[in-house]
């Protein structure tokens, strides 16, 4: 079971550290809006991703073992991809493009932004669906590890960004860079573990 809590907590923090246009939303917010709007919007993926996850393991569940290890092989690729296309933007140095939203963003306005994004698909079809239903084939205790460890960490690195950015007022290069930076070495070294996994069939 910790393996799977920790497999949650990396992608988790992998997944918050991203750039992407919700985490542009939720940053913009917080600097325009106050922390008060940041924190309501940030829990915006949790409304969207639970459609996500239910297509994601009843799609994944059905097919053979060897076809979810291709997946599996297939998610891990893809965040090595990740990685390596966002350190070809840190040596360039394009780090975080956040700018400022209009406060009347609504918290459906960022429901609807995450499902217009191929991201949040492609993420539980070849990352995070193949670890919840490897969970969940053990007990249902593994596969709520797994997502008590991805969504826990995921929302306390957005509450992180909310409080920072509305107590600062503005971005910061340095900061943004140095997390982009760190991201990066997360997401390589889960996704070796994914590619791994995939060809050993390990939990």
């Amino acid at each position: 079971m910790l393996s799977f809590l920790t497999q949650g907590i990396g992608i988790g923090f992998a997944a918050g550290a991203q750039p992407g246009p919700f985490l542009n939303h939720v940053i913009g917010t917080a600097l325009t809006g106050g922390w008060r709007r940041g924190i309501v919007t940030i829990f915006a993926p949790l409304v969207a991703d639970l459609p996500l996850i239910l297509l994601s393991v009843t799609v994944l569940r059905s097919v053979s073992p060897d076809f979810l290890r291709i997946v599996q092989l297939a998610g891990g690729l893809y965040l090595l991809w990740m990685a390596y296309s966002g350190f070809r933007r840190f040596q360039q140095g394009d780090g975080f493009e956040i700018k400022a939203v209009p406060v009347n963003r609504s918290f459906w306005q960022a429901v609807l932004m995450i499902y217009l994004g191929p991201a949040p698909y492609v993420f539980w079809v070849t990352i995070s669906g193949p670890l919840l239903v490897q969970g969940l084939e053990q007990s249902i205790w593994h596969g709520l590890a797994f997502v008590l460890g991805f969504y826990g960490t995921f929302l306390a690195m957005l509450t992180g960004y909310v409080i920072l950015f509305a107590r600062l007022g503005q971005i910061n290069p340095r900061l943004t860079r140095a997390i982009f930076l760190l991201t990066l070495g997360v997401m390589l070294l889960f996704g070796i573990g994914l590619i791994v996994q995939a060809f050993t069939g390990g939990a």
